[in-house]
């Protein structure tokens, strides 16, 4: 089969022939109709100081990608729910059954679990072996560029209604507006928040936020001092009931934290180039009485429920996020489209099969019309 293969510990990857996986009795083989670039992806690509420590030279190839979504070709002597025929997308977080977190239902964290794509092959070949545990079975009218980003799409989902799922009427700051900062203001909305700000550097990404459901972008041009005084003021000078921090910035945890009312809930997902920063530590927790959510992945599968029924229900369209359908063969096309700055691209979908391309451009054809 064709796979994009990291094969050398430097920035980039290869186009190759690989051997099909074989299955596992617990697993099952997928088709894959759609797969998507995701930031973790372009860590390994970049082949960065994280995709070093957390993936190495030793491991070397390794098959990329995790996000996926297609038919299910072989299944394995122990699988039980899902079947050949099925089509499926897949949870990244590979939990171990054994792990305290899974067996209090944390499934998502854990000390023994694997990410698809980082610990494992992933998914931008035209086969993907994966554990049947981790299937979630799609709606077969969902496009398979749709069924892709329903990974994303549950982080973003997991961010904004945290743990209490006590979001409507509230308001809401979202720094960054990357894939995950824009499907958060589709979320949002959907979820009834009634003042969203989308905080970002790109014009053009801060434009389809608006059209996910953002009721204000801010830009970075501005002022700290700005944004900060706007939100202020557009809160009756109380801050905002919830901060959404997708952006990985230490600026953005600052800021998020001084615009974030008493009692509110900062939701922590970003993950900051340096672990470690400075922070107010009386001011900004203590004293505000502030919750705070840490965001590993998506709730195995709560999250996953509820955002497949927002799409079905057809409440929330991913179409604004969707900037590139590539043949899997031009995924470096797609990698310097995640690259280029300033950004203009958000969600990038590779397909395999050529066939499914041409489906998938003919139904955004017909989405513009």
């Amino acid at each position: 089969m064709k796979a994009i293969v990291k094969t050398k510990p430097e920035p980039g990857a290869e186009l190759l022939d690989a051997p099909e996986p074989q299955i596992a009795p617990d697993q099952v083989l997928v088709k894959v109709r759609a797969t998507s670039i995701c930031g973790t992806d372009v860590h390994i690509y970049k082949w960065d100081p994280w995709a070093q420590g957390r993936i190495g030279q030793k491991r070397l190839p390794q098959i990329l990608g995790h996000e996926v979504a297609g038919e299910v070709v072989q299944v394995g002597s122990h699988v039980t729910r899902i079947k050949v025929g099925d089509y499926v997308s897949a949870e990244t977080h590979i939990y171990d059954p054994g792990d305290l977190t899974a067996l209090l239902g944390q499934r998502h964290l854990g000390e023994h679990m694997k990410i698809l794509g980082v610990d494992c092959d992933g998914a931008f070949a035209e086969y993907i072996a994966v554990p049947e545990r981790v299937c979630w079975i799609n709606d077969p009218a969902l496009p398979p560029e749709f069924a892709t980003i329903q990974e994303p799409l549950g982080n973003a989902v997991y961010a904004v209604l945290g743990e209490d799922n006590d979001v409507a009427g509230k308001s809401m700051v979202i720094f960054g507006d990357g894939p995950a900062g824009i499907l958060s203001a589709g979320v949002a909305r959907v979820c009834g928040a009634t003042q969203i700000f989308l905080v970002g550097r790109s014009p053009i990404t801060l434009e389809v936020g608006r059209k996910m459901g953002a009721d204000h972008t801010l830009s970075l041009e501005l002022s700290p001092e700005e944004r900060i005084s706007y939100i202020l003021d557009h809160t009756h000078g109380n801050g905002a009931d919830i901060i959404l921090e997708m952006a990985g910035n230490p600026q953005a945890v600052s800021e998020g934290f001084k615009v974030l009312r008493k009692g509110g809930r900062f939701t922590a997902f970003g993950v900051l180039s340096s672990s470690e920063m400075t922070l107010d530590y009386n001011n900004y927790l203590v004293f505000k009485g502030a919750q705070v959510y840490g965001i590993n992945g998506r709730k195995i599968f709560d999250t996953w429920y509820r955002a497949s029924n927002f799409l079905s229900s057809g409440r929330l369209d991913l179409s604004p996020v969707i900037t590139h359908l590539l043949p899997l063969e031009d995924f470096e096309k797609g990698f310097q489209a995640v690259l280029a700055r300033p950004r203009n691209c958000l969600k990038v979908v590779l397909f395999p099969d050529q066939n499914e391309l041409e489906k998938a451009k003919k139904r955004r054809t017909s989405d513009v019309r």
